[in-house]
């Protein structure tokens, strides 16, 4: 891998640590939904997307999993992503574990706006999903804890993105500063000195 190409990609990291600084942040305040990173802007919207496709893939199975699979959508399909791309090798999870800790965070801002309802919605005829989820289990009142539980494990997904990232560019850099050993795995061979012990190995013919 050339050294540009490394370079990038940890430039790249280095700016989905931001986003994810961001998300940690100003990404549930009203100032940070008007001032998003305009990256963030374009995944929330297809991520909206993907959530109300759920609801129309969930409503076979009854009002109240109707209501949820918006947000399970946003769990699948990202998850599968993770799992799809990750056959490709481990080089695709810095992303795919962003976009998905991505869609956690997503989901615990809609968990804890249920006490209040202040979240525009794509209509003003459309319910509050997680208000209605809420209410109808009786757990209202526990839905800023639980929410504020699932954007902590969304951000722990996105930082092991992160991590998975840096860990790989380690790799890459020091397969650059010793390509023998990157290739091989082992140290570049050496014949023994005169007078060496000799080898314990049976002869081939």
């Amino acid at each position: 891998m050339s050294k540009g190409l490394i370079a990038f990609r940890a430039l790249l990291l280095a700016y989905i640590g931001y986003l994810v600084l961001f998300l940690m942040t100003d990404y549930g305040t009203p100032q940070g939904r008007v001032n998003m990173p305009f990256v963030l802007i374009v995944t929330d919207w297809i991520n909206l997307f993907i959530h109300e496709g759920g609801h129309g893939v969930f409503q076979i199975f009854g009002q109240f999993v109707y209501v949820l699979g918006g947000s399970l959508m946003q769990l699948i399909l990202p998850g599968a992503a993770v799992v799809v791309f990750l056959r490709s090798g481990v080089g695709t999870l810095p992303y795919t574990l962003f976009w998905l800790g991505e869609n956690i965070v997503n989901i615990s801002v809609y968990i804890m706006d249920a006490p209040y309802r202040r979240l525009p919605l794509i209509s003003k005829y459309a319910a509050h999903d997680w208000g209605y989820i809420t209410d109808t289990l009786g757990v209202t009142h526990y839905a800023e804890d639980f929410g504020l539980a699932v954007k902590i494990f969304g951000i722990l997904v996105c930082l092991g993105g992160i991590g998975t990232g840096i860990t790989l560019v380690v790799q890459k850099i020091r397969e650059e500063l010793s390509p023998a050993q990157a290739v091989t795995g082992r140290r570049p061979y050496q014949p023994p000195a005169p007078g060496g012990e000799k080898s314990h190995l049976p002869p081939r013919g």
